[in-house]
């Protein structure tokens, strides 16, 4: 059954609701997932040529956040950060100028969802004009309306990141509808969507994991994924401690498996090698804030450099993309900033 299953996703048939949960029914040992995690890199390397890339994110602030998501380090009640933070400008164009330098295949902009839209805009024209015309820009930031979406569009953004996450309305304070709507804004305005199966835990069910698979699947994204939860010490979710990377291998080939052929994309996150060799072919460096991390500049402890992500894909011998992010396609029609 699971022989069936795989060959009618490597044949570009979309699988239905129990033929994804019969996928990830799949022990993590047995041979059945080794031919999943063979599969899902197959069709990864088909869809993206054999290619994968390398994206990196500056988390601008830090601040006591009201939407209070209990997988975050910046969630008010978890008290991590209790104090604001904000990165001063020219520190953020200097990280922006060295990923590009890096040779990253495009920059995230991260801030926390209740920092102020429009200083989000100013700062993030700041960035544009300091980069390279063909440089990718990515916005990592809280829900907002199709007018906001148009602005960011004329900022010189190509894309989004925004999901729906595991535990949404629950363990956090955002339903899931603004959570769509917002993507469904981004679109409209000409904004790609990338997109993720995350913060995954050890107890969320098998049925909340096929749910959030099929939401991230019929967004038509530019890529999906899975990614892990990090516990942060001393919060409600810390006692549920973490799925490991083993498993995780298991979740991503199956979200690969489960994702139509035309979403080139495969993301995991944080990066590691049983990843990248699941299918997973984008990897994020970070410095700045980092909503899994417990110290302000993230580069510090958790987050990864650019070189240190290419040397993971390369591990799994991975061709690494060289110039701008090919998920993210729509770079070419940002509109130049005036002076």
């Amino acid at each position: 059954m699971i022989q069936k299953i795989v060959e009618k996703s490597l044949n570009d048939k979309e699988l239905s609701e129990k033929e994804i949960k019969d996928l990830f029914k799949v022990p993590v040992f047995s041979k059945e997932s080794s031919l999943l995690l063979w599969a899902a890199r197959k069709k990864s390397a088909q869809v993206s040529n054999g290619v994968a890339e390398v994206h990196a994110q500056i988390g601008l602030n830090i601040a006591p956040c009201p939407q209070n998501c209990l997988f975050c380090s910046f969630a008010a009640r978890n008290k991590v950060f209790t104090d604001s933070f904000e990165l001063p400008i020219d520190d953020a164009v200097f990280q922006a100028r060295q990923f590009e330098t890096e040779k990253a295949n495009a920059i995230y902009l991260m801030a926390t969802a209740n920092y102020p839209f429009e200083k989000f805009i100013e700062t993030s024209k700041e960035i544009r004009r300091a980069l390279k015309r063909d440089t990718v820009l990515v916005a990592n930031i809280g829900d907002f309306t199709i007018a906001q979406a148009q602005e960011l569009k004329h900022v010189g953004f190509s894309g989004i990141y925004h999901a729906v996450r595991l535990g949404e309305n629950h363990d956090t304070c955002i339903p899931v509808e603004k959570r769509l709507e917002t993507m469904r804004n981004a679109q409209e305005a000409g904004l790609l969507v990338g997109t993720c199966v995350e913060p995954v835990g050890i107890e969320h069910s098998m049925d909340e994991l096929v749910e959030k698979t099929i939401i991230t699947r019929d967004i038509k994204p530019v890529y999906s994924g899975a990614a892990r939860r990090i516990p942060i010490p001393h919060t409600k979710l810390a006692q549920y401690g973490v799925v490991s990377e083993a498993k995780m291998a298991l979740i991503l080939a199956v979200v690969r498996l489960a994702l139509d052929g035309d979403i080139r994309g495969n993301c995991t996150h944080e990066p590691n090698v049983l990843g990248a060799f699941a299918g997973a072919n984008l990897l994020w460096a970070e410095v700045g804030s980092n909503p899994r991390d417990t110290i302000k500049d993230t580069e510090k402890k958790r987050g990864m450099s650019v070189k240190n992500c290419i040397s993971i894909l390369k591990e799994v011998e991975w061709n690494v993309l060289e110039g701008p992010s090919q998920f993210y396609r729509a770079y070419e029609a940002y509109k130049e900033i005036g002076p």
